[in-house]
């Protein structure tokens, strides 16, 4: 069905059952069309910027934005970048507009995301368009990708008055002790081109919604998404200074890190991320950064074959395999290793391929970042390839396709000495490697720097609870994979980030905790004496112990008829603060005592030398003569 090559530039094919094609320019036998060296492509081929010849030469990248649609390799429109000079502004007028939009009252604040709301609804077709347009996403997910996004408007609307909700911690009647939650500030979010309205709302919502004002850097893949978020935000009522978008590329971003910005927020590749938090170390700047993943599924004997064949072929494939929990490793029992290949096989080939993604029936896109994308792909597979992996399907770029698209691949027979077991693929690429059990795939899943999801495919409990429990990841999944719930937070360990977005910690993330001590102006101030859940109460033996020891604190300060200052035993050898009466300091006497230092307190010859020291150092003070 695809019309895909089968072999990598300089890669001896490997048939399935694992002996040398006899012929040097396919994989499978069953495939006979020439090999299509796509990375090697006339630069021709490739709609570049108009302004690339320009006297500015590479750097005029960096000076210009032209969208191209991946499916057809043609520009879309021109795009304005952000200067220094604009980006600048932009955050001057965040500035001055932080206070008063951190007072507007939170009920105006959700009015508004509502409205937002409705008008992402009402213009589904023309976000959808604009995505597939851009992205080469199918129009289909697209459109999935806006509706489903409802629900996590919906769950930041009803949970952040409980993230916002003053609590009173203690109150007594002397004192009552509160927290509240204040906003960052001025935030920036650098988002992603795989899922924008995702991944950008996951941060918008519950930073708009928390007092926060945005300056909003889309990916310069998924422009066109971000100005469509901008326009319906302002259409809504957010003021035009809370909600700003920065257009650019790398030059850009890196100015917004320069800003005195008070939270960084961002999503992509683990280069990228460790780039920010390398630029941003020493600034004590809230960062939260979303970035890759190596996700591995595991798949036991005990499996429901069907179902979780249909399951992980959607879950490696969706998206055109374009997502950071997208699966890229299968782990399978050796009893069932050769019959889940066979169907993986089967079900990935039903998958409706078309070179028109605004068709609603088609199901893998063109890859979104082109030749990158294109040539890392032929890499690590011509790399496994020549390490002894068999390819099962696909393997290269379609032949004759009129943009960046790469056939759906599957490769059976790796071992994790090979790259493509370790690097993260970002395509319709999945591995499939047998185990001996449970324990060898626990070890493997986890023998990744990145830690985002796993995945356990089981009828046996005590299966899916090893796997879960041994997973070093953010998210497991039990009979499931590459899902999202707004309900639950979404994080990383490791090379996969650091933080959370969505569930109460994706709304907390965006607020700041300030302890409030308050002592009124009289007693019982502040009414009934209460106590929250989070102070314990006392056991009545400990109750009585700590009432004994007050009491002997008591007497113990009854002994003296005036308070004295804490007396020290050490020399002093510079003071670092005036002093008052010069003449009481004289160098060491080790016959100085404490009695004696008491009597002079006591007897008032000795006056308090500083308002920084509330002592007298004993070694330092003069005996009257006799």
């Amino acid at each position: 069905m695809y019309q895909a090559t089968k072999a990598i530039k300089k890669v001896s094919p490997i048939c399935k059952n694992g002996l040398k094609s006899t012929s040097s320019l396919y994989i499978n036998t069953n495939c006979k069309m020439p090999i299509r060296n796509y990375a090697n492509a006339n630069p021709s081929n490739i709609a570049s910027t108009t302004f690339a010849n320009t006297p500015m030469g590479v750097f005029a990248d960096q000076l210009f934005l032209q969208p191209i649609n991946p499916a057809t390799i043609r520009p879309i429109t021109d795009l304005k970048v952000d200067t220094k000079n604009s980006l600048k502004k932009k955050f001057d007028r965040a500035y001055l507009k932080k206070d008063e939009w951190k007072n507007v009252p939170l009920e105006e604040k959700k009015n508004m995301i509502v409205k937002f709301r409705d008008l992402l609804i009402a213009n589904t077709d023309k976000m959808s368009k604009d995505l597939t347009e851009e992205t080469g996403k199918p129009i289909s997910q697209a459109k999935n990708e806006v509706l489903a996004v409802i629900d996590r408007i919906e769950f930041f609307l009803n949970n952040v008055d409980k993230v916002l909700a003053e609590q009173i911690v203690r109150t007594t009647d002397k004192f009552q002790e509160k927290l509240v939650k204040e906003p960052l500030g001025i935030i920036t979010n650098i988002s992603a081109w795989n899922y924008p309205i995702f991944i950008g709302l996951n941060v918008i919502i519950p930073a708009l919604l928390t007092g926060n004002c945005i300056l909003y850097k889309p990916s310069e893949f998924s422009s066109l998404t971000g100005l469509n978020i901008m326009q319906f935000l302002h259409e809504a009522g957010i003021p035009k200074e809370v909600f700003q978008v920065v257009l650019g590329k790398s030059v850009i971003s890196q100015s917004l890190l320069n800003l005195p910005i008070d939270g960084v927020f961002f999503t992509g590749s683990h280069a990228t991320g460790q780039k920010i938090s390398q630029t941003l170390a020493g600034r004590m700047v809230k960062t939260q950064l979303e970035l890759g993943g190596k996700d591995a599924v595991y798949v036991h004997s005990s499996a429901d074959l069907r179902t979780a064949v249909a399951s992980i072929a959607d879950g490696a494939m969706y998206n055109n395999g374009q997502s950071c929990c997208s699966v890229e490793r299968i782990y399978v029992d050796k009893s069932i290793y050769n019959t889940f290949i066979d169907e993986l096989v089967e079900v990935i080939k039903r998958f409706k391929f078309s070179f028109d993604p605004m068709n609603p029936k088609t199901y893998f896109g063109p890859l979104t970042r082109g030749m990158a994308q294109v040539e890392h792909l032929q890499r690590l597979i011509g790399s496994a390839l020549k390490r002894g992996a068999i390819l099962e399907l696909g393997g290269n770029v379609i032949d004759n396709a009129p943009g960046y698209f790469f056939a759906p691949t599957v490769i059976s027979n790796v071992h994790h000495g090979m790259d493509i077991q370790r690097e993260e693929l970002f395509g319709p690429v999945v591995t499939v490697q047998p185990v001996s059990g449970p324990t060898e795939a626990a070890l493997l899943m986890n023998d990744t720097p990145f830690g985002l999801t796993g995945s356990v495919y089981s009828q046996d409990p005590h299966v899916a609870n090893y796997i879960a429990e041994k997973s070093n990841t953010g998210t497991v999944y039990w009979n499931s994979c590459d899902r999202v719930s707004p309900y639950l937070p979404w994080s990383g360990r490791g090379y996969s980030g650091v933080g959370a977005t969505l569930g109460m910690e994706g709304i907390e993330c965006f607020t700041k905790p300030k302890a409030l001590h308050l002592f009124g102006p009289t007693m019982g101030y502040f009414g009934e004496a209460t106590t929250s859940d989070i102070v314990p109460t006392k056991p009545a033996a400990l109750v009585e112990i700590l009432k004994n020891k007050q009491e002997e604190k008591i007497q113990y300060q009854d002994n003296f008829e005036l308070p004295l200052a804490p007396v020290y035993n050490f020399d002093i050898m510079d003071l670092g603060y005036p002093i008052e009466n010069k003449q009481l300091f004289v160098p060491d006497d080790q016959d100085q005592n404490e009695e004696f230092v008491r009597s002079k307190l006591q007897s008032g010859v000795i006056r308090k030398v500083s308002s920084k020291k509330d002592y007298v150092p004993v070694n330092s003070i003069k005996k009257d003569d006799d």
